[in-house]
């Protein structure tokens, strides 16, 4: 490129709108203690002016945040800091620390016993070898009662309220525990291998022996389903594991912890425990949870397949579709950054003579299309309103396959760049995000142009001149399917479109088995008008023999 030519400056990346935040609208759907790492990230945020928040502000909804807990002693050091270090701390906190002390201090009295038993590894596998450790075993042993387990679920309960994560999730695998089969707890973060444990359950529970052992059931930690549907309570303790899992960042752990739930949801709504409405706001919840558990800081491509595979789900759609649309922003970001990589698995698994079949990541595109003209997200007239509808990363999509409008889609890939470096869940996603984007526009962009130049393209991609001729460089270097070079001042050439299958070649492939089909169906209703001939003639036979 000579200097004469003028060169595109780098696009500024716009202040995010407030519309673009999303905490306000999933917390709604959040335990507390969870909106605290979210606060946290808006804090550094403001710190590197990328948010128009105060950070007075979010102090104020941190202390607001903490007032239903028992972290008093974190809400007086907020209240500090909102109020400068030498303000009096009101009276009603120091009232409200007494109270959390005294109870805390309570439930430990009268759990104390059973706590150091729990403690104790060499006394809880004796009572495991001698068939003890349940709640029958150890009432049955006189070890404890039902009242004082209770105590112990309560106590987990407060330390989580407490802020101490690490003490509750412990607390709540002994609990759990006692309920499990053999006493012991399964927590194997293996897919294949839990699903077929899944089916050898699910057979077992479809013959059941009375007179036999429970049978636990390795998705739900080795806990009887049954047990699950006449105990309320224990979904209520996953609920609290996998919250503790969350907030101790422990993701293999917390995956296991969102499928225990989602797999006590789903039976409880099958058996009619749960009411069709709860059942829907569960599954709103679990979509929310599992954004931490899928697109946390160490997620990897089978995290992004997991969120895939629950967000698609028919069930979970519905709760999209009706609660929580916002969520688009996330299937949308999830599929984005999956459809190479999809589209590579299916390319190399298919077969080299035929490749009409539509490539797993183009299906995903195409299924999200109709999922947002379901959520009404993708405009239909000027006064739509939906939330999700102003999201920049849904409208990256609906201007890039429906409106087919360049120059929009330019617009919203520059303002999908604000939105990623303020969103809690995809900031550590925001390169990978606008690679793939870019991708998406050079590829649709080419497809109805023979010849561009490279500072046309530069536009259409959000990139300075130079930049934008190094990026379709490597790109063409390292894609195996793209037709294309770069000659002639910078003009890009040769988008063929090569790897597409003609309208001809498909039609040639769906019918070149036609003749066999036909004849197979001919012979199939010939042996049909034949067994009913047969069956019409002994029906005959048999009215004259008995007259």
């Amino acid at each position: 490129m000579t200097d004469q030519e003028e060169k595109i400056p780098e696009p500024t990346v716009p202040t995010p709108s407030p519309t673009w935040d999303l905490t306000s609208t999933i917390s709604p759907y959040l335990d507390l203690h969870m909106m605290f790492p979210l606060l946290e990230f808006i804090d550094s945020a403001i710190a590197e002016n990328k948010t128009s928040y105060n950070s007075q502000d979010v102090a104020a909804a941190r202390l607001s945040l903490l007032r239903p807990t028992h972290m008093v002693d974190y809400a007086m050091d907020i209240y500090r800091e909102l109020n400068g270090e030498d303000a009096d701390v009101p009276a009603e906190m120091e009232e409200q620390k007494t109270k959390v002390y005294d109870k805390l201090e309570e439930l430990r009295e009268g759990c104390k016993e059973f706590d150091e038993l729990s403690n104790n590894a060499n006394e809880r596998a004796k009572l495991m070898e001698a068939n003890q450790w349940s709640i029958e075993g150890l009432i049955a042993a006189n070890v404890t009662t039902l009242e004082v387990i209770d105590l112990y679920r309560q106590l987990a309960k407060f330390n989580y309220d407490c802020g101490d994560y690490q003490t509750s999730r412990d607390m709540l695998n002994v609990y759990l525990s006692l309920h499990a089969v053999g006493g012991t707890l399964v927590s194997k973060d293996d897919k294949k291998e839990e699903e077929d444990n899944r089916y050898k359950h699910k057979d077992a529970e479809e013959t059941p022996d009375e007179s036999g052992p429970a049978v636990g059931n390795p998705a739900l930690y080795n806990l009887p389903t049954s047990l699950l549907r006449s105990e309320p309570k224990l979904l209520e303790v996953l609920w609290g594991k996998l919250s503790c899992e969350i907030l101790l960042g422990q993701w293999p752990d917390a995956r296991v912890a969102l499928r225990a739930v989602q797999t006590t949801i789903e039976d409880l709504a099958e058996q009619k425990v749960l009411k069709p409405l709860e059942a829907l706001h569960q599954r709103t919840w679990v979509l929310h949870w599992s954004l931490f558990v899928y697109l946390n800081p160490q997620c990897q491509n089978s995290d992004m397949d997991g969120l895939l595979d629950l967000f698609l789900g028919e069930k979970y759609l519905q709760a999209i579709s009706t609660h929580a649309p916002h969520l688009l922003r996330y299937l949308t970001s999830a599929i984005l950054l999956s459809k190479r990589r999809k589209n590579a698995m299916s390319s190399g698994s298919s077969d080299r003579g035929y490749r009409a079949k539509i490539p797993e990541g183009n299906k995903l595109m195409k299924d999200l299309l109709k999922i947002m003209r379901e959520c009404g997200t993708i405009e239909t007239t000027s006064l739509s309103t939906t939330p999700a509808t102003k999201d920049p990363i849904v409208q990256l999509i609906e201007c890039l396959l429906v409106k087919f409008d360049f120059d929009a889609a330019q617009e919203k890939l520059i303002e999908c760049e604000a939105v990623l470096q303020t969103d809690y869940f995809l900031c550590i996603q925001s390169q990978s995000f606008m690679e793939e984007a870019r991708i998406q526009i050079f590829e649709h962009y080419c497809r109805i142009h023979h010849k561009i130049e490279v500072k046309t393209l530069a536009e259409k991609l959000a990139m300075d001149t130079s930049r934008a001729e190094k990026w379709i460089v490597d790109l063409i270097r390292s894609s195996t399917l793209l037709n294309a070079k770069i000659e002639n001042e910078c003009v890009v050439m040769g988008f063929a479109g090569s790897d597409k299958v003609s309208v001809y070649e498909q039609v040639m492939e769906k019918t070149k088995d036609l003749n066999m089909r036909s004849t197979a169906l001919v012979s199939n209703l010939n042996r049909v008008l034949e067994d009913a001939r047969v069956e019409k003639q002994k029906r005959i036979m048999a009215s004259r023999e008995d007259e």
